[in-house]
């Protein structure tokens, strides 16, 4: 197959056209070094045959200059807005473990933003205790570096798919990000949906290849399969012209060839600088701030952050705030605050383009405009994709109920929930079927799990029940989520995890091996409800090893039942304390969930039962006391107890089965409303 090959440049207006290649062939030096390919570089055989035929151009990396900020540059021309130079707003996206945290720590330490004997605890974005036990990020934040008189606002958003959220309202405020692709792994689900979001708000892109000094890295595969999944999304010419810096953040080098890195991250800071544009703003228009992220404080009340998109805002100055061109009331600044290394540092005034935090309107929401008080108009109201799966929250209904929680009643888990849709943009609260009940809606069950965490610590109790996919009807036809789930598996396993996946109505659409390390990408699209329980399966199934990762794809037709556990529970027969003498001849029907000395109700269960259906167990009969000497007491083994975390126990529990949560426990109950027969 020949095709030609045509290349452009910003320099001239007119394309370069090159003789006929063939797919596969090694590229000339001279077009090597035109193009700033690899030695290694080859066109890739594996775009479609349709992206190919509509744009057919290869990724100009020139260390010199960035087209991209050419080409945006040249369209500013022609409108009366203008580019603020000494500014720039980024944020730094990826998939989750691509590194964006620790490449942040990196960026902060060698920008000077901390004492040289200062300590520094590692993953310094990540200041939530929950962020710091779990690994993750969870919200989004919002740092400053200087870089040769250039202020840089960085923030850092989330990897998971499920608080994507987050990630959509943070690219409102910034005019390019770095796009964080790991060395191995390549383009990951979580890279796609936020590369996606980016190029529709038209942002221009910097590819980090992070993670360079793995052993098995393979940057030229990261690139070619980076490049195309810019073409699957229909990126402009000027975005597919993207800068590729190579870095290990943990090492914090950066460099423009993955052979080459520098001594510290000064080529990323210089692509930042050239290759993102400053803010466009309308300086002399009237005042224009967008709401995009909420704070609280103690003293200060709300705090409300935002790019500053036109005007000046200034301390003590009275501003109309808006929803809609109908819906306005007015407020004063109280106080204004910019971002300034890793402080919020007070201003008198705030220039357009810069991000900051202003006080003083105590009832303001995500998404609404801070303008003008005569001229001042709205500016559009923030969207994000809508929730996928549904849970329900109630009061604990549990005869332990009130012991351990210091909130427990309808009234207070209401307004804790509807409190959380003042910043949680992406979840939905609804009344359920009864006073004491509310329906939840999320992205994901992490979503709705985090939740629940942060409630528990709070000093809430409440029960939740399991995790329900959100269906709709279109064309009389009903139609539920799909995802597309992506699972990293040493070969020994991968038999096992095919077919726990193929039982959940699983479709693979694509294999491949990956490097030295024996291990195998597998690529289906899965129904949300075949997810729901799955991760603990497809460790048991791969003995540890698996890596699933999953986002959410689109809507299609119902898939028929899926049977997510063959298993049944061991619920307690009575009140009580168990005792080892109980447990004893109770673990040999399955594996339990409680130790002797615990406290247990009718209806809790304690273990899983090594069969389907439900069998009721006393877990706290005692060893009748006798006088005769022979009935001495034997010495009982036991086994160690299953520990289920909060997700565990959301994963594990069906349709008639509850979790009870308070601050100090977590347990699982059958629901009295819909008990079924036990054995």
């Amino acid at each position: 197959m020949e095709m030609v090959m045509t290349f452009s440049s910003s320099l001239s207006s007119s394309p370069l056209v090159y003789p006929k290649i063939k797919l596969g062939t090694v590229f000339t030096p001279q077009i090597k070094q035109l193009h700033g390919l690899t030695s290694s570089s080859r066109i890739s055989t594996s775009l479609p045959k349709q992206a190919l035929s509509s744009r057919s151009r290869v990724p100009i990396r020139c260390p010199v200059k960035c087209s991209v900020s050419e080409a945006t540059e040249a369209r500013t021309e022609k409108s009366q807005l203008m580019r603020r130079q000494d500014i720039r707003n980024i944020a730094i996206v990826a998939h989750v473990d691509h590194g964006k945290t620790t490449l942040v720590d990196a960026m902060l330490k060698q920008a000077k933003v901390f004492r040289d004997n200062q300590v520094v605890k590692e993953r310094i974005m990540d200041s939530n205790d929950l962020e710091r036990e779990r690994g993750i990020t969870i919200l989004s934040k919002n740092t400053s570096i200087t870089y040769k008189d250039t202020k840089i606002n960085i923030i850092d958003t989330p990897g998971h798919s499920d608080f994507g959220g987050e990630v959509e309202r943070i690219l409102n405020m910034v005019e390019g990000i770095l796009l964080v692709v790991d060395s191995v792994e390549g383009p990951m689900p979580q890279t796609r949906f936020v590369l996606k979001k980016a190029l529709e708000f038209g942002h221009a892109v910097v590819v980090v290849v992070n993670k360079i000094d793995r052993p098995s890295a393979r940057p030229d595969y990261v690139i070619n399969s980076t490049f195309e999944l810019f073409i699957e999304l229909n990126a402009s010419d000027e975005q597919c012209d993207f800068q590729v810096i190579y870095a290990s953040g943990i090492q914090g080098k950066a460099g423009l060839s993955p052979e080459k890195l520098g001594e510290d991250l000064g080529p990323l800071f210089e692509s930042i600088i050239r290759c993102i544009p400053g803010p466009r703003i309308d300086k002399d228009g009237a005042l224009q701030m967008l709401a995009t992220n909420i704070e609280y404080d103690e003293h200060k009340g709300r705090i409300a952050i935002g790019r500053l998109h036109a005007g000046e805002l200034q301390k003590g100055m009275d501003v109309k705030v808006c929803t809609s061109e109908d819906s306005c009331r007015y407020a004063r600044i109280s106080e204004l605050f910019v971002y300034e290394k890793f402080n919020r540092v007070p201003v008198g005034k705030v220039q357009a383009g810069d991000i900051c935090a202003v006080c003083g309107v105590d009832d303001i929401q995500i998404g609404e405009t801070i303008a003008d008080k005569q001229y001042g108009k709205p500016l559009p109201a923030i969207k994000v994709e809508e929730p996928t799966v549904k849970m329900s929250f109630s009061i604990n209904t549990s005869p332990f109920v009130g012991r351990e929680g210091k909130y427990v009643t309808s009234r207070n888990l209401r307004d804790r929930l509807y409190r959380e849709l003042e910043r949680n943009l992406a979840m939905k609260v609804e009344d359920g079927e009864t006073a004491d009940t509310f329906i939840v809606s999320g992205r994901g069950t992490l979503h709705i799990t985090i939740l629940i965490e942060n409630m528990r610590r709070e000093g809430y109790e409440f029960m939740v029940g399991p995790p329900r996919v959100i269906t709709k009807r279109v064309n009389d036809q009903l139609v539920e989520p799909y995802e597309i789930a992506t699972v990293e598996v040493p070969e020994e396993h991968m038999g096992a995890v095919v077919e726990l996946l193929g039982k959940r109505r699983g479709q693979m659409f694509d294999m491949e091996g990956v490097g030295s390390e024996g291990t195998t990408f597998l690529r289906y699209k899965i129904p949300t409800r075949g997810l729901l329980g799955l991760r603990n399966a497809i460790l048991t199934a791969s003995r540890g090893t698996a890596i699933l990762n999953t986002i959410f794809d689109s809507y299609g037709p119902w898939a028929g039942d899926i049977h997510t556990r063959d298993q049944g529970s061991l619920v307690a027969f009575e009140e009580g304390t168990t005792t080892s003498y109980a447990l004893a001849s109770s673990q040999e029907r399955g594996q339990m969930f409680v130790s002797p000395g615990i406290d247990v109700y009718k209806g809790q269960i304690v273990g899983i039962h090594q069969r389907p259906g439900d069998l009721s167990l006393n877990v706290c009969k005692k060893k009748a006391a006798t006088n005769v000497r022979s009935n001495k007491e034997q010495t009982v083994v036991l086994d160690t107890p299953l520990d289920y975390s909060l997700d565990d126990c959301i994963e594990y529990i069906q349709e008639d089965e509850l979790v009870e949560v308070t601050p100090s426990s977590i347990r699982m109950c059958k629901n009295a409303k819909l008990t079924k027969k036990t054995r």
